[in-house]
């Protein structure tokens, strides 16, 4: 999940190449494509048991979306989900506040965090990974609002060239 178009748009161009080699489909929130497009396209397996995709995402994405079961394994959260200060409605609620950034806008990103995260576990027998790539969860003071959001979970802090091999070593882990 993205918080800009134009990240989506350049991690989209510079995965794709590596995506196709491996058979797997890029699902891009872009201009003239809605949300209920890209998430129908996304759960729909075509008729193919062996298809696979990334989906990629913005604000959208963050709530109100239900992809049950093994459709979705894994949510990559980029950024932190902040308001933008410019925005009137935010910046005119912000006002009412003697901190805004830690009375308003932590809380409110919060709350969209633990909504990104909820898009993963939907159903009791839900699991996948979710990888923050925001590095502020842990060279901030507010970072710990956003691990202490979260539901229980293992949490692992690892160098991002060991993600691959940690998430397919997890999601093929034995369940028995």
């Amino acid at each position: 999940m993205f918080t800009s178009y134009s990240q989506l748009q350049a991690t989209a161009k510079a995965i794709e190449p590596a995506l196709a080699k491996a058979g797997i489909a890029i699902l891009a929130q872009t201009e003239g494509t809605s949300r209920q497009q890209l998430l129908q396209q996304f759960k729909s397996d075509d008729g193919h048991d062996d298809s696979q995709a990334v989906l990629l995402g913005t604000r959208s994405f963050w709530e109100g979306v239900d992809v049950p079961g093994t459709a979705l394994q894994a949510v990559l959260i980029v950024k932190f989900p902040f308001d933008v200060p410019s925005d009137p409605i935010f910046s005119a609620r912000s006002e009412t506040f003697d901190n805004p950034f830690f009375e308003y806008s932590i809380p409110e990103a919060v709350l969209r965090f633990r909504q990104g995260f909820g898009r993963l576990i939907r159903r009791q027998d839900d699991q996948g990974v979710v990888v923050v790539l925001d590095k502020r969860i842990l060279s901030k003071r507010y970072g710990q609002a956003f691990l202490e959001a979260l539901p229980e979970c293992t949490i692992l802090r690892q160098r991002i060239d060991r993600l691959g091999e940690l998430t397919l070593r997890w999601l093929n882990r034995d369940r028995g």
